[in-house]
């Protein structure tokens, strides 16, 4: 049976391998613009073929990480490396780098061609190569038939290919974006997420995006670098990211989550006992935590992980009575907003899996939460 690009990808993942070198590697690099440090002792290895996320909110410093790959920015110390190649001193110009901005910067004036070939003949390609190789990306990006079109006679999402194909015809070996899809509807942003993976799959060029869009990160990603205050604070697999969280910042800032503050009551290496005061029954988590007796503790529990019932679960642990304060129909789910009796609003989704449920639950109903051992992840900050 043949193998997707995509799961040969997913089968071998060369950060796990402990021999592995990686192909960009930012050593200790920070950045100040006077006083105020936007990037702080970052120390970050990007391996190759790998489609690797910047995400964070805006001023956390993703983006001066980016212009510091590309060159447009130098470090106040640390240094780059690029295939093993130290380009901390290195302009841009001279870098195997090229970048997509995001607002595309793609010329008015001149045809789809034209800008794609822009670079290339800036380095003074022959003319029958350029013509090639032009030719060539556009098919890939599928605008062989827009070729002479002007940018003003193209969608959105034709004119972000076109910047795409631009900052990949000169074969670069490195590609970074910031927030590539961020100028596309809803629709057209999800339908391009996975033309770009199919793209970068094809031309195994190495990915570095950066975005503060957590789905497009989830989606586009190999893996992702959570980014605040100039700081990464979790590198790991979009799954790795969501399922396991190493703080109460990661687990609130990549989806929705339920946090309850509570203290340590028991600790064994294959369990642990979560006291909350805002729940009537103790949280228990299949796994220990090695954390100090009577430590406070946070207990993470995503909405999906939380089932909603009218009976009360016949069990000591991992329970909770509520009433419905709000419902939202999304479509494909829906989301219960619930309030406990000590006032904290939990939020649950519930999928939509039957046109017309007999049992649905409605606004006021004195209803019961209950969670699985696995579900909570346990953070201590």
């Amino acid at each position: 049976m043949a193998i997707s690009p995509r799961a040969a990808q997913q089968k071998f993942e060369p950060w796990t391998d402990p021999d592995a070198q990686p192909y960009v590697r930012i050593e200790k690099v920070t950045k100040k613009f006077g006083e105020f440090v936007a990037v702080d002792d970052i120390t970050l290895d990007i391996y190759q073929k790998e489609i690797f996320c910047l995400l964070g909110a805006s001023g956390c410093g993703k983006t001066t990480l980016l212009r510091i790959l590309a060159g447009f920015e130098r470090p106040t110390a640390g240094r780059i490396y690029i295939d093993g190649v130290d380009m901390t001193e290195i302009p841009p110009y001279e870098r195997p780098v090229n970048m997509m901005f995001q607002s595309y910067a793609i010329f008015p004036h001149m045809s789809v061609e034209q800008n794609v070939a822009f670079g290339l003949r800036q380095e003074g390609i022959s003319r029958s190569e350029t013509a090639r190789r032009v030719s060539e990306m556009l098919d890939l990006v599928k605008l062989g038939q827009f070729a002479k079109r002007k940018p003003h006679q193209l969608s959105g999402g034709q004119r972000q290919r076109v910047a795409l194909a631009r900052s990949l015809v000169k074969k670069p070996k490195l590609l970074l974006l910031d927030e590539p899809l961020a100028a596309l509807d809803k629709k057209l942003r999800e339908h391009t997420q996975f033309e770009l993976i199919n793209l970068q799959e094809t031309l195994g060029v190495t990915f570095i995006v950066v975005t503060h869009d957590q789905e497009e990160a989830m989606t586009l990603s190999s893996r992702i670098g959570l980014m605040d205050h100039g700081d990464i604070v979790q590198v790991g697999t979009p799954s790795e990211i969501y399922e396991y969280p190493s703080s109460r910042f990661v687990a609130e800032f990549i989806g929705s989550v339920n946090t309850f503050e509570g203290r340590l009551i028991e600790d064994e290496p294959s369990y642990v006992r979560i006291e909350c005061d805002d729940l009537e029954a103790p949280i228990y988590v299949d796994h220990g935590v090695s954390s100090a007796p009577d430590a406070t503790v946070w207990a993470a529990i995503r909405p999906e992980k939380i089932r909603i019932s009218r009976e009360k679960p016949d069990t000591t642990d991992n329970w909770a009575a509520a009433v419905v304060s709000d419902i939202a129909y999304m479509g494909d789910m829906s989301i219960y907003l619930l309030r406990l009796a000590s006032g904290k609003v939990v939020r649950v989704t519930r999928p939509n899996v039957y046109r017309h449920a007999d049992d649905n639950i409605t606004w006021d109903e004195q209803v019961y939460l209950h969670w699985r051992p696995e579900s909570p992840v346990v953070v201590t900050k």
